[in-house]
């Protein structure tokens, strides 16, 4: 890599790979969450996600660019603790919805940090249009990510400590 263009390409190409691997366990979540607005939620989340995903896509063909994903060792990460501590745990009911929350938003938080990143490099490169779709996706992210803190702090969290 030795341009801007370079490193944004490369930034959509790893969230790519991020969004893939959170998309498979997003649903494993929501399979497993007890809680029916939660697992409403991820199931929806998943949608946006795999959305995201067909931006993403999108993008770096209009970015005249390599269109492949290259594997996110972060996202790699998260997703091995999403399973360590929620969907292989012995934990149930509230207990395991609030780590499946925590999870959910720890996996939502390098995706607000990818799509910021990559959203900045597009607005300093002049490319006006993905920018702007990068900032709905954006949007998006942090709409979902409000809504596990509401959820977790009106009644998961409550019904956990019981």
């Amino acid at each position: 890599m030795t341009t801007l263009k370079d490193l944004y390409v490369e930034e959509l190409q790893d969230l790519w790979s991020a969004n893939d691997q959170m998309s498979q366990v997003v649903s494993a979540m929501a399979d497993k969450a007890s809680d029916k607005k939660l697992s409403d939620r991820l199931s929806s989340a998943k949608d946006g996600i795999d959305k995201h995903t067909r931006l993403l896509k999108s993008l770096l063909e209009d970015a005249d660019a390599e269109v492949k994903k290259d594997h996110c060792k972060g996202m790699e990460g998260l997703v091995k603790e999403a399973r360590k501590h929620a969907l292989d745990s012995d934990i149930s009911g509230a207990a395991l919805d609030v780590a499946i929350i925590a999870q959910y938003q720890r996996m939502c938080h390098y995706g607000i940090a990818g799509f910021g990143t990559t959203k900045a490099f597009a607005e300093a490169l002049g490319e006006d249009d993905a920018r702007r779709k990068l900032d709905e996706a954006l949007d998006h992210i942090y709409e979902s990510d409000d809504f596990m803190t509401e959820l977790a702090e009106r009644s998961r969290n409550v019904d956990a400590a019981a």
